[in-house]
């Protein structure tokens, strides 16, 4: 699965670069250049890791990085910035930033750090393969909690396992037969509906906008998605 990468940088010739390089890796890459737009989007969609600016328009990355954790957003944070001082590396950690780049570095050196952070993302996915979380919301599929925006959220057994199936398949469509069969448990009958009508109730209550849904989509003659 390509990894998405959101680079948060207001140095033209420097998105360029990084952006270049992350392309020619396999890495999705998108772009912010102001703090703002940065905390918006990565509040919205799900990325693998932030490479993150200090020194931005409209909010500096110092409070961006805050913000996210304070919103519970765990995506791993690498901080690049031009600024070498110990002091300004110790603030970025205690925000919850995970690793630090000073500029200038070699490109050898910022794609090691990515692979060690996605590495040791993989590892804590692992270790905790009943929790995830998504845009505003974070699930514990242990315990079967589910909060949106810190608000507990109530999901059916059915919605909930659905949601679990989507997840674990995150990326691949899943065809309503295979839902029928692996979430319900009986092979597809004139029942598809079933499956519409339970991915609905999920949109109206994990979706931003649920006309519109960011994670739990449709694709159309053929089945569901989930973007995450």
């Amino acid at each position: 699965m390509m990894r998405r990468v959101l680079l948060v940088e207001d140095e033209a010739s420097l998105i360029l670069t990084i952006r270049d390089r992350l392309l020619n890796e396999g890495y999705d890459v998108e772009v912010a250049t102001d703090g703002e737009s940065a905390l918006q989007l990565a509040r919205r969609r799900i990325f693998d890791v932030i490479l993150l600016d200090i020194a931005l328009p409209k909010k500096n990355g110092f409070d961006v990085c805050r913000d996210l954790r304070s919103d519970a957003v765990h995506t791993p944070v690498l901080m690049l910035t031009a600024r070498g001082q110990i002091s300004d590396r110790v603030v970025g950690l205690k925000l919850g930033a995970d690793d630090y780049l000073t500029k200038p570095f070699d490109m050898l050196e910022l794609l090691a750090r990515i692979e060690a952070l996605l590495r040791r993302s993989r590892n804590l996915a692992g270790a905790n393969a009943d929790t995830f979380g998504f845009g505003d919301v974070q699930i514990d599929f242990r315990s079967a909690e589910v909060v949106r925006n810190s608000s507990p959220v109530e999901l059916s057994v059915l919605e909930l396992k659905l949601l679990r199936y989507l997840i674990e398949h995150r990326g691949a469509v899943i065809a309503r037969e295979e839902l029928l069969d692996k979430v319900w448990g009986y092979e597809a009958m004139p029942v598809t509906r079933t499956v519409d009508v339970h991915v609905s109730s999920l949109r109206q209550k994990l979706e931003r906008n649920p006309s519109r849904p960011e994670f739990i989509v449709t694709v159309h003659g053929l089945g569901y998605k989930f973007l995450g």
